[in-house]
């Protein structure tokens, strides 16, 4: 008898390993589908996927690591919604950070994927008010720095047909920390750009202390190895190796309009 039970056990175990497999293939197709197709690595493994952007949540530090996302030009809009609550997000196991650490704190809830480039549906902007899509910043680097390269973002999408944005503050063990919660300030902010818009893609980086500076954006292009390094992140698995190595490796402007 117990023999049997254990056959029908191991029986069922391999079917829900098969089945767990189709999943994650239909999960991939899906991700690939939705143009969430250069994902970076997860440190944390806890990769979550919504509608309008994806992101690797880092639950010792209660922010992501990375949010990832594509700026199409028709993604471009200048429709005035409401802001709406910001919410916790549900698909996080560990349950992301409450809003509420940040009450007080002097940081503005900065969001990764701007909810200036989610404007063509309310769906898409509320979505960027899920708090695992938030970051402590500072208010004049969120409105000074850090937005001036968010407009060029959207400049480049309009002229270049779409760019993919990879972003998040660089996490490490030595960082300050807000709220009940023990949120995370990051040292560091960086974006990530790719146009894969023609027969010779580029890519540009950019690398900024999280302050008040008034420079030129060219100051702070880095390569994306610079940005590897900081973060153990591999951010373009999905290129061909010889396409990534060289770009990666790459701190030119050149091909970029400024």
């Amino acid at each position: 008898m117990l023999i049997i039970i254990v056959t029908i056990g191991f029986y069922y175990f391999e079917g829900y390993i098969d089945n767990n497999k189709d999943y994650q293939n239909e999960k991939t197709k899906n991700t690939i589908e939705s143009g969430f197709y250069y994902l970076p690595t997860s440190t944390t493994g806890a990769i979550i996927v919504h509608d309008f952007y994806a992101l690797s949540y880092a639950e010792k530090h209660e922010q992501a690591e990375w949010v990832a996302y594509e700026l199409k030009k028709e993604h471009l809009s200048t429709n005035e919604f409401k802001r709406p609550f910001f919410e916790e997000d549900r698909k996080v196991k560990s349950s992301s950070a409450d809003w509420r650490n940040y009450k007080n704190s002097g940081y503005d809830r900065g969001h990764l994927c701007p909810a200036g480039d989610r404007r063509f549906t309310y769906q898409a902007f509320e979505e960027t008010f899920l708090t695992s899509n938030i970051t402590p910043q500072n208010h004049k680097f969120n409105s000074g720095i850090w937005n001036h390269l968010e407009q060029k973002i959207r400049y480049w999408s309009k002229i270049y047909d779409g760019v993919y944005v990879i972003t998040g503050g660089v996490l490490s063990d030595d960082l300050s920390t807000i709220g009940y919660e023990h949120i995370s300030v990051p040292k560091q902010f960086y974006k990530i750009i790719l146009d894969n818009s023609s027969v010779d893609p580029k890519m540009i980086a950019f690398l900024m202390p999280h302050k008040n500076v008034k420079a030129s954006l060219k100051n702070f292009v880095v390569p994306v190895d610079e940005i590897e390094k900081l973060t153990g992140i591999d951010f373009f698995t999905s290129l061909e190796d010889k396409v990534e190595n060289r770009l990666e490796a790459s701190s030119t402007v050149k091909g970029w309009k400024f």
